[in-house]
């Protein structure tokens, strides 16, 4: 008759991988038709009630016991799988061969003092502990383990920023250091692409895909994945993306992130429109508004980050930086947008670019309709009036034939100190204004000086919209305008992004807001042949081993018997010490 018999230990602790291999070993022996070994949580036993193995010393199980249950064909057979128990802990794998294995990290660090690395991966529970000893210890910080209060994951990234270190984690399943993989890797090559994720298979589709492609990768960083939440706000996110942006072997930069906080994802690309190389970035479910803005290149998905990022790689673009826009030609305050619309197509583009650069566009025919402009004729910070509009064309002619309300409307704007930027599109062909620039250039020549006078740049842009068989002469349009002052150029969207750069880097100038303190992190720990600390499951230690990574597995228990109270106890006289 089928028995089932249970075994509960106090005060013991082995991870989750010596678990399953015990619970196997123990499910494999003759007579035994089942078998579970578990740590006593609620869940846990959930579990074991599933399978039909829960018995009253079970349903008294503490989370902190270790609870041994088996079901045997008879009594003989139960009894006989719980005598082998210490038995199969005690089995040694045959891939890891070490002879002594430490009981701390400390000790562990000793033995291998050129490690600059330590894994955790035990329970919950006890993993910001570790991670904190590891941080003491100058060491960054692998941490696997999941369950960790979203608080003590922002004290030990908090902690890790004023150290410079990294602390890759809670629930980072997966990173790539100079070539060696921790935690759940690929094998991918070395090359000039450094990846940044807060997405653990994330990380292995993008780089594994890099790899397939031909290139290879310098680093790969994995944060966790509430990394881009709006509490911990990105903290090793900004860290890892600062190191790849300093990194001399690092050539293109690929971000990717589960769906992040927006506040946060915008934060990081503001950071990483400063990286001075190609960043390109898939956060998942953020929707694309455009596919490149500047040096940020956006991907529709992991394989397309892949394939632009190699892309960029083997063919380097152009970076250009702020220091073409001379900022300092503007007197303080001045930060907006007035664009003079007389083709209302015109106007309804510059509306949709602007929107990735600046906050909001106010329009008298705006896209959005929460944005349209209170009075027409009184523009409010960023602002587009479409001249062309019913409200300015009763009894006048169209601004693509009249010049008068345009210009009036120029001097106006240009009146401002807080506008930066007038845009003015000109429209030319059949039916249009024999030499609109004729008329426009002298007024924005007018509006420039005045400004200046005042002690203030004025920056007017403008498109042409036309062709070299137009009978106004196209380039003799643009020649006009260019003589005036203005920045001309025949594509709306390049003259819009222009001035999107202008006001966002204008912008930029104006916010008081701080940098996050700490400090750098030093490339030379991530350059260097990587040695390890291993906290947890073994055979993390073994996968690093097969990578000819230097490797010290510590054979970890919880202090005071995992005993909470005891444990902080202890915490606040290390603090003290």
């Amino acid at each position: 008759m089928a028995t089932i018999k249970t075994e509960i230990r106090s005060g013991v602790y082995y991870d989750s991988a010596k678990l399953m291999q015990l619970q196997r070993s123990l499910a494999s022996l003759p007579g035994i038709q089942d078998a579970g070994v578990i740590m006593g949580t609620e869940s846990n036993k959930e579990l074991l009630a599933h399978i039909n193995l829960v018995t009253p010393e079970v349903e008294n199980a503490k989370p902190d016991d270790l609870v041994i249950v088996v079901r045997g064909e008879d009594e003989k057979s139960a009894s006989a799988a719980l005598s082998k128990v210490d038995e199969l802990l005690t089995a040694r794998k045959s891939g890891h061969d070490q002879e002594y294995q430490p009981h701390s990290i400390e000790a562990a660090a000793e033995m291998l003092p050129e490690s600059s690395w330590v894994l955790v991966s035990v329970a919950g529970r006890y993993a910001a502990g570790v991670a904190r000893e590891a941080l003491r210890l100058g060491k960054h910080v692998f941490l696997f383990s999941d369950n960790v209060p979203v608080e003590e994951e922002i004290n030990l990234k908090q902690k890790a920023r004023e150290l410079g270190l990294l602390v890759m984690g809670p629930d980072c399943g997966t990173a790539m250091i100079g070539g060696i993989g921790l935690g759940f890797a690929n094998k991918v090559r070395n090359g000039p692409i450094g990846v940044v994720a807060a997405a653990g298979t994330g990380l292995q589709q993008v780089t594994a895909r890099i790899h397939q492609l031909g290139s290879g990768i310098t680093h790969g960083i994995g944060t966790g994945g509430r990394d881009l939440s709006e509490k911990v706000g990105a903290m090793t996110f900004l860290q890892a993306l600062d190191v790849l942006t300093r990194d001399p072997d690092t050539k293109v930069i690929v971000l990717t992130s589960k769906p992040p906080s927006p506040r946060v994802a915008e934060e990081v690309l503001k950071t990483a429109r400063k990286a001075g190389k190609p960043v390109v970035v898939n956060f998942i479910a953020r929707a694309l508004t455009t596919l490149q803005e500047d040096n940020l290149y956006f991907a529709t998905g992991l394989d397309d980050a892949a394939r632009l990022a190699v892309d960029l790689a083997n063919n380097p673009p152009k970076m250009d930086d702020n220091q073409n826009l001379r900022l300092d030609r503007f007197a303080p305050g001045q930060k907006y947008f007035r664009g003079l619309f007389s083709g209302g197509t015109l106007a309804y583009e510059a509306q949709h670019i602007l929107a990735n650069y600046v906050p909001k566009v106010w329009a008298n025919a705006p896209i959005n309709k929460e944005y349209k402009m209170a009075n027409s004729m009184v523009s409010q910070e960023h602002s587009i009036v479409d001249l062309g509009e019913d409200e300015f064309t009763v009894g006048r002619l169209h601004p693509m034939m009249d010049n008068e309300l345009r210009i009036r409307r120029l001097f106006e704007e240009a009146a401002d100190p807080e506008v930066a930027v007038i845009m003015l599109d000109v429209v030319i062909g059949y039916g249009s204004h024999p030499n609109p620039a004729s008329e426009l250039a002298p007024a924005v020549a007018k509006a420039i000086e005045t400004a200046k006078k005042a002690g203030r740049h004025l920056e007017v842009i403008a498109v042409v919209t036309g062709t070299d068989e137009d009978p106004q002469d196209f380039n003799g349009q643009i020649e006009l305008l260019k003589n005036a002052g203005a920045w001309v150029d025949p594509s709306n969207e390049v003259v819009v992004r222009y001035a999107g750069r202008l006001l966002r880097a204008l912008a930029d100038r104006e916010s008081s807001t701080e940098e996050p303190g700490g400090k750098p992190v030093d490339l030379t720990t991530l350059k260097k042949p990587l040695a390890a600390i291993n906290v947890g499951l073994e055979s993390f230690a073994e996968n690093l081993i097969a990578q000819a990574a230097p490797t010290i597995h510590v054979d970890w228990k919880p202090p005071a018997g995992g005993n909470e109270r005891l444990m902080n106890i202890l915490e606040r006289m290390k603090k003290q010490a």
